[in-house]
């Protein structure tokens, strides 16, 4: 073999095995490849199942949001508040609530978007805002636009708790009950208005005054149709004629009337009890110079709720759902402060906007004293059986204690929206009885 034959050999030679040692790199490098691809490929698998993990446990931690974008000195943010923090102490774990003070933040103002305080913003637990509300915003309305949005929070709701059947029967002679308030008639001190309809008896002055305060019909020389019971002969004696002693009470202050035909009679008892001896003018005008703010029912501010109006004026509830009318009356801000019915502990509610701002106790409970008409609808029971009450237990030891009372648990709330919803006509014949008649 020549020399030119050898050098070709050697060479094909070369070649093949750099095809050979090419073709093996080409699998070494396609194996790398396909390693590489599946790393990629796995890589991004376990990022993504990560991601959900995280998303996951990021939503079941996630809460719907309240923020509330105001200041500490506006009124209406400081109205907003104690419903904030009541907000965030019942529903911890359900809702997220914040507050924002624009005014020592001024770039949250911007970053929100809002155009007065307070704004409130819901978010729901995504982060997607549901609404926005502007101005004040009581709790109740707070509660019902979550429910609106379908934002499932865990109930505060009162129990239900109502009574539309008496206890026990009443079983006490119509002319034993004072036709005003229900309670039963002394002998002593029984007032009887004449009709035509028949006699309505009362039992006592006091509660003949209330009466003749609400009646609607004309009242020239009502006096003449009435007449009182003599306190020690317990003889009857038109009012006209009687005398009255008028004292109070040492331990509550409240007045208590006696009445009598003869004025040494009532100089004699006066040594014994005290009080002021009274013509029936000089009665009338006394028992007259309290009146209800909102249905100007005759009262007793001894009894009675007293309101304060955002204004300044003073004036009176006769019951604790009067009291709460008149801010329906008056279309202002008002604070009510009422006693339980059964523990006389005081409950105060704070209204703003026509709302409940504040209430305190929070668990305080109202009573919507209700009787059955013949057609079997459901209508108020009255002033005398309306009240307000520290809590469910004391709303229902008060019941027990009063077994002809029927009537259903109302949050006060209701209470205050029930009289904002009447009219000024239906609010000038509030708690008016028209002509006197008998039941």
């Amino acid at each position: 073999m020549n020399k030119i034959g050898k050098i070709v050999i050697v060479a094909v030679l070369v070649l093949a095995v750099a095809v050979v040692f090419a073709v093996k790199q080409m699998g070494k490098e396609d194996t790398n490849t396909d390693v590489s691809l599946n790393t990629a490929s796995a890589a991004p698998q376990a990022k993504t199942n990560i991601s959900k993990q995280n998303k996951d446990t990021q939503k079941s931690n996630a809460l719907p949001r309240l923020v509330d974008l105001g200041a500490g000195k506006c009124i209406p943010c400081k109205m907003m508040a104690p419903i904030l923090e009541e907000l965030k102490e019942e529903y911890a774990g359900w809702l997220k609530v914040e507050f924002i003070d624009v005014w020592e933040n001024p770039n949250a103002g911007k970053e929100y978007g809002i155009k007065l305080i307070p704004t409130q913003i819901f978010y729901d637990a995504s982060g997607k805002e549901l609404f926005r509300h502007e101005g004040f915003f009581s709790k109740e309305d707070i509660l019902a636009k979550c429910k609106e949005f379908g934002v499932d929070l865990v109930s505060s709701e009162l129990p239900v708790f109502e009574r539309l059947t008496p206890a026990q029967t009443d079983k006490r002679l119509k002319d034993t009950v004072c036709y005003m308030c229900d309670r039963d008639i002394n002998e002593r001190t029984i007032v009887m208005v004449q009709t035509d309809k028949g006699p309505v008896r009362l039992c006592s002055a006091h509660c003949y005054f209330i009466m003749y305060s609400c009646l609607t019909e004309d009242k020239s020389g009502f006096e003449k149709k009435v007449s009182v019971t003599d306190w020690n002969t317990k003889q009857s004696v038109p009012a006209t004629d009687a005398v009255f002693l008028y004292g109070q009470d040492e331990t509550a202050g409240k007045p208590w009337i006696k009445a009598f035909a003869d004025r040494q009679a009532a100089i004699k008892e006066r040594t014994e009890s005290g009080g002021n001896i009274l013509a029936l003018a000089a009665l009338q005008e006394k028992e007259l110079s309290h009146r209800c703010g909102f249905c100007e029912r005759a009262c007793y501010p001894q009894d009675a709720a007293k309101v304060i109006v955002a204004d300044g004026v003073h004036t009176w509830g006769c019951c604790s759902h009067c009291a709460l009318g008149v801010a329906a009356r008056t279309g202002k801000d008002i604070e009510v402060h009422e006693k339980d019915r059964l523990t006389r502990q005081e409950i105060v509610v704070k209204t703003f906007e026509g709302k409940i701002a504040s209430l305190e106790p929070k668990t305080s409970v109202a009573w919507f004293g209700q009787h059955k008409r013949p057609d079997g609808t459901r209508v108020s029971a009255g002033c005398f059986h309306q009240g307000f009450f520290v809590n469910t237990d004391n709303l229902k030891k008060w019941i027990e204690q009063n077994p002809y009372e029927t009537g259903r648990l109302i949050p006060i709330s209701q209470a205050l929206a029930d009289k904002m919803k009447l009219s000024p006509e239906q609010i000038k014949k509030a708690c008016k009885i028209g002509e006197c008649t008998p039941k």
